[in-house]
């Protein structure tokens, strides 16, 4: 097989790689020829030199550098270069990683020049600590599991950590997944001409304009004060609600105003096998026909409410810009309004409010407040790519993974007793939330909630241990689940905070959760849920309560979900959905809820 034909055959599996990255066309052969030769020839253009200071050197400014030692030509095609990587990890185990690999844990100590008498323990930990300002990241945007388009961390062998930042960078390097091999490399290419003892500069922020923004996120190599930024953002406008939707309609309002046919027995079409197998009340009919059915229950999103408004006796379980709660930085803002403020920790967006995200953080680490902060994706559910750091620099290299939110992290939460886990461990609560109309709000609780438990006793450490500093059980196959009634939590609950009753507890989550639905449906759509006579929702409130400085317990909403998983609800209580559809489509209000 000629040359050509092989580039073609590398090209035909790489070349939108190369696009999406932009490599110069004049590199792709040398390129692909490096790859099938394994030809790692940096070492032939550059040099790694250790930089020199005259007083003694700052924790950001960096140990070593990337010099040419001949001229470099950015048009001639064999200058691109191979760079290896040195260790691919998942945040999650990299504490573990370390302690287990001796050479790995030697390697990385000899690139950050850190001292040989610490113990393998201290030494991990100064590593993890330093590890974000030479480790970078990449996706597999179209795998097909979410699991697998989680963002990859990597760090570069000597040379690729060498390359210093610079506003007007001389080079690239971009990561390049060699599918043939499945081996994922860094490409190193020049921009412009380099000469002979130049030193190699990339763009640390390559890609982000915003001055501040790129101020903020090149904080671990360039240190700035941004205590003169308000720790209020900007309240965003209507664009930003409807940015990243799909756009749906509204309801007309006219076609809905005449009074709804009765009829005996509502066929129900469902998206949801749960609802299929627990809705047993004969007053509902499963149906596959969804022209023909009375009640639409979909688990995907649905937007067309204005064609739903010819067929005015249909409902549907979902409201019109509903995300106003359901999506995580949505839900900052909606929290944010006057009633609502107290309820969710402070909390950022780190896409579009990571300066004031910043000034905040450096404003309570200059007055010794704790800043440990949780930063999750704005919707993703499971636990799925969430870390907890008091990190400024970790939180800085996740904001540039994707769509994220940094929250306060709860510090002081209330603690329940496991005698089997030796201690006292975190725990959160999930309230089903029935909203039945917005204009006037009408909405209710299920009043059997429902309980989630770490299972490792809690303290403010090891804030990779996922079974000390989370909840979520369900989808960790090892991990023990703990089931627990909510009859048999107000027992235990009697047992362990006697003095603090729980109906006075569950009041102030009522007053929560009606707060925040006053603040949702407050304004008109995209800032609101928006007025349908069509529609009704069922979400599930995750909370956490929190100790006040005065020792008073305060509910904290974390996250409403949209189609939660219902399962635990539907073993605990058989008629789960038999009472929720009695509620919602024939308001049937029941002992079995509180109207909030």
């Amino acid at each position: 097989m000629g040359h050509t034909s092989t580039l073609d055959a590398f090209l035909t599996v790489h070349k939108d790689q190369l696009i999406a990255s932009n490599v110069p066309q004049h590199f792709w052969y040398t390129l692909h020829k490096k790859l099938v030769n394994q030809t790692f020839d940096a070492g032939c253009s550059f040099q790694i030199v250790k930089l020199d200071y005259e007083g003694e050197r700052e924790d950001h400014e960096p140990i070593w550098a990337l010099q040419t030692v001949t001229d470099v030509d950015c048009s001639d095609p064999k200058n691109i270069f191979l760079i290896d990587h040195a260790w691919t990890y998942q945040v999650n185990n990299a504490r573990q990683v370390l302690l287990q690999h001796d050479s790995l844990r030697h390697r990385l100590q000899n690139i950050f020049n850190l001292s040989g008498d610490l113990s393998k323990e201290v030494l991990v930990e100064k590593i993890f600590e330093n590890t974000w300002k030479i480790s970078n990241t990449y996706s597999i945007g179209n795998a097909e599991n979410v699991e697998d388009r989680l963002p990859i961390w990597y760090i570069m062998d000597e040379i690729g950590t060498a390359v210093l930042h610079n506003d007007t960078p001389n080079c690239r390097v971009v990561p390049f997944i060699y599918i043939n091999e499945q081996v994922t490399y860094s490409l190193l290419f020049p921009t412009r001409n380099l000469e002979a003892e130049e030193l190699v500069y990339r763009d640390f922020a390559e890609g982000v304009s915003d001055l501040e923004k790129r101020s903020a996120i090149l904080l671990p190599w360039v240190p700035r004060s941004f205590e003169d930024i308000s720790l209020t953002p900007p309240v965003p406008d209507d664009e930003y609600f409807l940015s990243g939707h799909v756009r749906e309609s509204l309801p007309v309002q006219s076609k809905l105003a005449g009074k709804p046919i009765i009829k005996h027995v509502l066929k129900v079409f469902t998206q949801y096998s749960l609802v299929t197998q627990h809705l047993t009340d004969n007053k509902f009919v499963i149906t596959e026909d969804e022209d023909d059915a009375d009640i639409l229950w979909y688990t995907e999103h649905f937007k067309d409410f204005e064609t739903l408004s010819e067929s005015p006796d249909k409902f549907v379980n979902q409201f019109p810009f509903e995300y106003v709660i359901t999506v995580k930085d949505l839900l900052c803002i909606t929290c944010r309004k006057e009633g609502s403020s107290k309820w969710l920790p402070t909390t950022y967006n780190l896409l579009t409010e990571i300066p004031n995200f910043v000034s905040c953080f450096q404003q309570r680490q200059n007055d010794g407040l704790n800043n440990f902060w949780i930063v999750k994706p704005y919707n993703l559910a499971r636990g799925l790519d969430i870390h907890i750091t008091n990190n400024l620099n970790y939180i800085m290299r996740i904001a540039t993974t994707g769509p994220k939110i940094a929250q306060k992290y709860i510090t002081d939460p209330v603690l329940f007793h496991r005698p089997e886990c030796n201690g006292r461990v975190k725990f959160d609560i999930r309230y089903v939330v029935l909203l039945r109309s917005v204009r006037p709000l009408k909405a209710y609780v299920y009043k059997n909630f429902f309980l989630r438990f770490a299972n490792v006793p809690f303290e403010l450490n090891e804030f990779d241990n996922y079974e000390k500093h989370f909840t979520v059980m369900n989808y960790t196959e090892s991990a023990n689940l703990k089931h627990l009634k909510c009859d048999e939590f107000k027992v235990c609950w009697e047992q362990q905070y006697g003095h603090v009753p729980w109906d006075t507890v569950e009041k102030s989550i009522l007053i929560m959760l009606r707060q925040i639905l006053e603040s949702a449906t407050e304004e008109q759509p995209p800032r609101g849920i928006a007025s349908s006579p069509q529609s009704r929702a069922l979400y599930a409130a995750d909370l956490m309560l929190e100790w006040t400085e005065g020792r008073e317990i305060k509910p904290q909403i974390l996250e409403m979900n949209f189609t939660p998983d219902c399962k635990r609800a539907c073993d605990y209580y058989p008629d789960f959905f038999n009472d929720i559809f009695h509620l919602l489509f024939l308001d049937n209000e029941s002992e079995a809820f509180i109207e909030l």
